[in-house]
């Protein structure tokens, strides 16, 4: 029997933690700020687990029998609980309620069984073993569940099917303590009954789990889905119109192939007029090839290195024959290397320099990207360049965002470069706004541009440099490292706008 209980204190700490998990990153894919996300769930769970060990005190008889009929409950309930909120995203008006009611459930029902457990178990051990085993037991399942949930169960088994597969979990642990115990334990049937309903409908949630997920991304979007996949790091989603492809990266609209050439062809071909050099090209971030094609238009570049963090996404970009159209296969071309990295651990490990950096990371609407928007991240950067190197950042939207877009100036200032802002307009996102940055002052180099061009042209650039006052400039604090201050920027001016 004891081996059995601890077994059950091994899977309550595996289980409990990827339900917790599994908030979590699904409240990042839909909600957007993965830090504030977290903190918040990991500190309603925390709490609620208290509140369950406090009820824990009112349960003095049938205590198996009690346990089990938790192990059940936990079971369906963090078994459902992904497929659900996909569901209900869009059709719930307080959807945050519904997360931390199912959040809260989830924590009361966890911090009951461990207190069940340890009186279950005390007549047996002497207390300190108890405690020691108990703890032991809870803390290995914490770290197992820690390990594989990134590495194994997000990218193969997607949110939906890895709470299917603990509940399912749950409840076989509850099946083998009614088989085992079924002469001890009051309403053993019932429960066995209870335990085989659950499994099957748990089973039937992940065998539908793709098209749950179709189905509610269909209620998310409001053009057809033709690709959508969970790396461990968001949530890829493509739609397709007869007119239009779009990417959505955890929600937010990427590009829309109708307009995408004003936003790149903006971004690439001004630091190309001011950078002295071509020759060797730095891109962070724009898996998507974009960037890479405007840059490839030029034929002294020789060699263009790409670093982004996900390798689903710039695989997506180099096979999928509708975006290698789109990007003009630049992900596939010679001339061009994809590193998958984190971008600033990957500076810090770089010795090359280059001629012209790209910066086109999304919008700093959490830490994580926030990091990539600071003076320790633009300082590292500075020394994968040349004193007459010229970069370009992608800095949001000066008119619906003004502090966030002048802090990334600031903050290039504050790192000791020279700046020169600009916006421009692009349908599907509205103005949108860059800055590009030299060690040196800046000063045009070339007047030529590459044929073909849909947009950007030397008389247009004058205006793109002019800010009306709507846009003009704020007076803000730079973005450290210790502060992230353009994240608050960022929320507090997009979440106003988006009420």
């Amino acid at each position: 029997m004891e081996i059995l209980l601890l077994l059950s204190v091994f899977v309550i700490a595996t289980c409990g933690l990827i339900y917790e998990l599994v908030a979590g990153t699904l409240a990042s894919y839909l909600l957007g700020d993965s830090v504030t996300q977290f903190s918040t769930i990991i500190g309603a769970y925390l709490f609620s687990m208290g509140i369950g060990a406090y009820l824990s005190r009112f349960f003095r008889k049938h205590l198996l029998s009690w346990f089990i009929q938790l192990e059940i409950l936990v079971g369906l309930i963090g078994g459902i609980s992904s497929a659900l909120l996909f569901l209900l995203f869009e059709q719930a008006a307080s959807f945050r309620i519904i997360l931390y009611l199912l959040v809260g459930l989830t924590g009361v029902l966890v911090g009951l069984e461990l207190p069940l457990l340890m009186n279950i178990l005390k007549g047996r051990y002497v207390f300190r073993d108890l405690v020691s085993r108990v703890f032991t037991f809870d803390y290995i399942g914490a770290l197992l569940a820690s390990i594989v949930f990134p590495l194994l169960l997000v990218p193969y088994l997607g949110l939906i099917r890895t709470s299917c597969c603990f509940g399912m979990l749950n409840v076989v642990v509850a099946m083998l303590l009614c088989i085992k115990f079924r002469q001890e334990i009051k309403w053993a049937r019932y429960l066995q009954i209870k335990s085989v309903a659950v499994i099957l409908l748990l089973t039937g949630i992940f065998a539908w789990a793709n098209k749950i997920m179709s189905f509610s991304e269909g209620l998310a979007y409001r053009d057809p889905v033709i690709f959508s996949h969970s790396s461990p790091y968001q949530r890829i989603v493509l739609t397709r119109s007869r007119t239009d492809l779009r990417l959505y990266l955890n929600g937010n609209l990427q590009f829309s192939s109708r307009d995408e050439y004003r936003y790149h062809e903006a971004l690439v071909h001004p630091v190309m007029r001011y950078a002295p050099g071509h020759a060797h090209v730095l891109i962070l971030g724009g898996g998507d090839g974009m960037a890479a094609r405007e840059i490839l238009k030029y034929r002294d570049v020789e060699q263009v290195t790409l670093v982004d963090l996900d390798p689903a996404m710039t695989r997506l970009f180099r096979e999928n024959a509708l975006l290698t159209k789109l990007n003009s296969n630049s992900l596939n071309s010679p001339k061009l290397k994809v590193i998958n990295a984190d971008a600033f651990q990957w500076l810090r490990q770089n010795h090359t320099r280059y001629d012209i950096a790209i910066v086109d990371f999304p919008d700093p609407g959490n830490f994580a990207v926030g990091k990539l928007y600071t003076t320790a991240f633009y300082r590292q950067l500075r020394h994968s360049l040349y004193n007459s190197s010229v970069m370009v950042i992608q800095a949001t939207s000066p008119l619906v965002a003004p502090k966030a877009f002048w802090c990334v100036d600031a903050t290039l200032y504050a790192a000791g470069y020279h700046t020169l802002p600009y916006h421009t307009y692009v349908p599907s996102f509205g103005e949108w706004g860059y800055v590009m940055a030299s060690p040196e002052m800046l000063v045009p180099c070339r007047p030529w541009l590459p044929a073909g061009l849909r947009y950007f042209a030397p008389a247009v650039f004058p205006q793109m440099c002019m800010f009306t006052a709507d846009m003009d400039k704020r007076k803000v604090q730079a973005n450290h490292l210790n502060n992230q201050v353009l994240v608050q920027y960022f929320e507090d001016e997009w979440g106003k706008y988006q009420e």
